[in-house]
């Protein structure tokens, strides 16, 4: 993706909206370059959908400083005046007409005469492999053929900007997960702008090039998904992205970007620090780290190794997950979740201490 020099495709500047007494949009702000694929996340009621809608033209905000699609204000124009294009989750097909005739319905809605409509509508279904398919009814055609049939007929009229509403929702796991890599390969070939609203966390990481988090109609942090899974910027981004132990304390001291955080308990647990808020002593601090990065081992009295995070600890039997085993392991710090990824970390006879590294936990203000 190559973006140097160039203007945004899509420009968000302090977007406010809400319903009655539910702020769905406060203060949102984004700026999409051309080429990418941006997804937003959140889970429901975080303002992902209405954000969508402020930028199609569904919805006109309460208050905005500025909406621009490719560098031309769109604030107060209906939908057909803004160079976008909508996906739904219920694809909106014509069950009358014929996949090529689905596909040319923009086209010639715009004023292209038939046979080009329809000759354009058959290069978009060679795009998504489905040209071989093209006289056929909506009706027989799997879920996973809508889906593309679909796209296909929002690209063919080459807006500025594809928008996508959750359209994988409806697809069972293995189509859903197929089609996850058609839609990057669909988007690096014709080299659009996609904007992605999901709810699953594993859309957003696999397919985008950044990653917008919601909450509350905010946004909660924004960057490529990597930044996100490694480095979430607070407590509410690192449960979310997977960090499903959390654990709270008072920082005792905080050096070379780690803090020493103490239990209401006694226990002491050394983290690096997360976020853009600095820790200082004395404040309340929120732990989290993932499951996979707790290990069990056997300590003889209070031999537990070096340079880690080391809690005495009472396991339960492992369930059996398919490629991963997972259990619980009682603390002074409360209950831990363990997970140990095909044999990786296999059982430790008499296991007695469960153990971290230092960066595999994050700390947070409280």
């Amino acid at each position: 993706m190559n973006t140097a020099a160039q203007a945004p495709i899509l420009e968000i500047q302090d977007a406010v909206h809400s319903y009655g007494s539910v702020l769905a949009l406060d203060h949102v702000s984004l700026r999409v370059e051309p080429g990418e694929f941006v997804s937003i996340l959140g889970e429901s009621g975080s303002g992902k959908t209405t954000l969508l809608r402020l930028i199609s033209g569904l919805e006109q905000a309460q208050s905005i400083t500025r909406l621009a699609i490719g560098g031309q204000s769109v604030i107060g124009k209906p939908p057909a005046q803004r160079n976008c294009t909508t996906v739904f989750q219920s694809y909106a097909l014509f069950p009358h007409m014929s996949v090529e005739e689905n596909v040319a319905y923009g086209l010639k809605v715009r004023g292209v005469a038939r046979p080009e409509a329809l000759r354009q509508a058959r290069e978009a279904l060679a795009v998504v492999r489905l040209e071989a398919k093209a006289q056929r009814s909506i009706g027989q055609l799997s879920g996973g053929e809508k889906q593309r049939v679909a796209l296909a007929r929002a690209f063919v009229i080459r807006p500025a900007l594809l928008l996508l509403d959750e359209p994988l929702a409806a697809l069972d796991e293995k189509l859903r997960i197929d089609m996850q890599s058609e839609l990057v390969e669909i988007q690096r070939s014709l080299g659009m702008t996609f904007v992605f609203i999901t709810h699953s966390k594993e859309e957003a990481l696999t397919m985008s090039d950044r990653v917008v988090l919601m909450r509350h109609g905010r946004v909660e942090q924004i960057g490529p998904p990597v930044a996100l899974f490694d480095s979430p910027s607070s407590l509410f981004a690192a449960e979310f992205m997977g960090f499903e132990n959390l654990l709270g304390g008072r920082v005792l001291e905080t050096r070379d970007g780690t803090a020493l955080i103490e239990m209401a308990n006694g226990t002491r647990i050394r983290s690096r620090v997360g976020g853009d808020q600095p820790l200082q002593a004395g404040v309340d601090a929120g732990i989290a780290v993932r499951a996979e990065h707790l290990r069990l081992i056997s300590v003889t009295g209070t031999n537990a190794p070096a340079g880690v995070n080391a809690l005495p600890c009472k396991p339960s039997p492992a369930a059996y997950r398919g490629k991963y085993t997972e259990r619980w392991a009682d603390t002074p710090a409360g209950r831990l979740k363990l997970r140990n990824w095909e044999g990786k970390n296999v059982d430790v006879p008499s296991a007695d201490t469960v153990i971290w590294e230092v960066e595999d936990s994050i700390a947070f203000p409280a």
